[in-house]
């Protein structure tokens, strides 16, 4: 990625944009501002941003159905800003898609740093040419592409780690704690249940391809394993 990323802010709230259209902009970055939800699927589909900043609670459709939505067709990084800090709320965010979120109020320093770490991540993946094969499951790290008997399967950041980090060992349980570690290297505390989100999603990913045959596996109390 270069330093003018492309990033898309949806967000309602006129003093949050400014700030972080200040800030992004100091990096060098395009930035584009969305107030209302209802057009930031097609938005997103026509001008393809490298990075979306995503609002939870937004005018005429909310940031929990744009993701969902997005996600049928794009990869592209997606961090959620929310004020609402029960779990619940950003285990969904988590679940339909988002890579992160954010708890308001923030730091746009915040912001910017969780964005730069997302982005490493994908650089290493990219960098590693790697590709990873079990059965009909194929990973290419290089390309960040996930097929499943020659059919893709989109994934986001944080499942494609999570499955990479299964096939590398088929067979062999990977605690939660590891999978933790795996899925956010910055070492961000967060729950056991996080991972547990993620696995149901990619679960039902794999599932659609897989005409409902399973390959994750959970092992009670410990974690999960690809078999």
């Amino acid at each position: 990625m270069t330093n003018a990323l492309k990033v898309l802010i949806v967000e309602d709230e006129p003093k949050i944009v400014q700030i972080l259209e200040t800030y992004m902009e100091r990096e060098g970055y395009q930035v584009s501002v969305l107030n209302d939800g209802i057009d930031a699927v097609e938005v997103i589909k026509e001008t393809e941003p490298e990075f979306v900043i995503l609002d939870l609670m937004l005018p005429n459709k909310d940031g929990f159905t744009i993701c969902k939505e997005v996600r049928q067709f794009s990869t592209v990084p997606i961090i959620m800003l929310t004020a609402r800090v029960d779990e619940i709320d950003r285990l969904m965010g988590l679940e339909f898609g988002a890579d992160d979120y954010v708890c308001k109020p923030f730091s746009p320093r915040e912001i910017l740093a969780r964005m730069r770490t997302i982005m490493r991540r994908l650089e290493a993946s990219v960098q590693k040419e790697e590709e990873l094969a079990y059965k009909g499951l194929k990973l290419n790290v290089d390309r960040f592409q996930c097929q499943v008997d020659s059919k893709d399967v989109d994934l986001t950041p944080v499942e494609f780690r999570l499955l990479q980090t299964l096939v590398s060992r088929p067979g062999v349980v990977h605690s939660r704690e590891l999978l933790m570690k795996v899925c956010y290297v910055d070492e961000r505390v967060v729950s056991t249940r996080t991972i547990d989100s993620h696995v149901k999603n990619l679960r039902s990913k794999l599932a659609k391809v897989l005409d409902g045959k399973e390959l994750l596996h959970s092992i009670y109390g410990v974690g999960y394993k690809l078999e």
